[in-house]
């Protein structure tokens, strides 16, 4: 796998998708992209509309019990509210298993392109270069760390990664970042489950991160997609129903001792997760790594309990 040259056969993409039968944008924008591989939709046995899925994408559709993967999950509250996107993220790695897929990536159902948001020479552009014909190349590189890197998950950047342009952080400092949204590369070998009802992603990463476990976004590859609650189904009614404090008070739940909530600073604000990167996982060095003078300092504290 070090040498990986294309998608093993092994290797699948799965769009986790909920009432929108007539509507699952990333299945066309993959194709457009270039993407040839195999493709699964993901859909719980509560929604209504499963048989406009069976009927308009026939052989590719899987039913999981939604139920059941719900009495295995930490949603994080006791409303009883299924309209998530949480029991999908679980049941995606039993599905994997049960295809014979060992290598995937989640994907919500709402993708309207993948992009570069820098050139070659790493600057900011006016307009994003648009995958046109190479997703499968981009994803085989993203594979092939994925597997030598040893994460838990790996995710491509989101285009709000990008706000503030060429003066953003991805832009300046184009370095792996320890966040994990929205899009999951996974193995059935390096399972995760997922926690709260709403801001799994975000709940997930910080929860998981602090105590050492690797999540990374790569920030050199974007994805974009439709404003949630602007497109009718998925978790849509979900966030109209609770509100966007709660969805982020969840974080603040699973990991009190780094995260808040806050307003986030756009054009439009509106309230958002804060994190505190320091508080949130650790920064430890092997001993190869680090410099004589601070593995020596480190020995000689080994037996002072530091």
């Amino acid at each position: 796998m070090n040498t990986l040259k294309r998608l093993p056969d092994d290797f699948a993409v799965l769009i986790l998708t909920h009432g929108r039968p007539n509507n699952v944008r990333t299945y066309s924008t993959l194709r457009s992209s270039g993407y040839t591989g195999r493709i699964v939709l993901v859909v719980d046995d509560e929604d209504k509309t499963l048989a406009e899925y069976e009927a308009n994408y026939p052989g590719e559709v899987v039913v999981f019990n939604k139920k059941a993967i719900a009495d295995r999950t930490d949603e994080g509250d006791n409303f009883d509210d299924r309209r998530t996107i949480t029991h999908a993220r679980n049941a995606s790695y039993d599905v994997a298993e049960s295809l014979g897929i060992r290598w995937f990536v989640q994907l919500d159902d709402d993708y309207t392109n993948f992009s570069f948001r820098t050139d070659a020479t790493g600057q900011y552009p006016k307009k994003q270069f648009k995958v046109r014909s190479k997703l499968d190349l981009i994803f085989v590189s993203v594979l092939a760390f994925y597997v030598k890197s040893g994460a838990s998950c790996v995710a491509l950047a989101q285009g709000g990664d990008f706000i503030g342009g060429k003066e953003n952080q991805h832009v300046t400092n184009p370095t792996l970042r320890r966040k994990c949204m929205n899009s999951f590369f996974c193995c059935t070998n390096r399972r995760v489950w997922f926690v709260g009802r709403m801001n799994e992603d975000v709940n997930t990463y910080t929860s998981l991160g602090r105590v050492g476990v690797l999540f990374f976004t790569i920030p050199l590859v974007n994805l974009d997609q439709l404003a949630t609650q602007s497109n009718p189904g998925g978790i849509s009614e979900t966030y109209k129903a609770y509100g966007t404090y709660v969805k982020s008070f969840y974080t603040v739940m699973f990991s009190p001792s780094c995260t808040k909530v806050s307003m986030m600073n756009t054009k439009h604000a509106r309230i958002h997760h804060a994190i505190e990167w320091r508080n949130a996982v650790p920064v430890i060095l092997r001993r190869e790594h680090a410099s004589r003078g601070y593995a020596d300092s480190r020995h000689e504290n080994d037996g002072e309990g530091a």
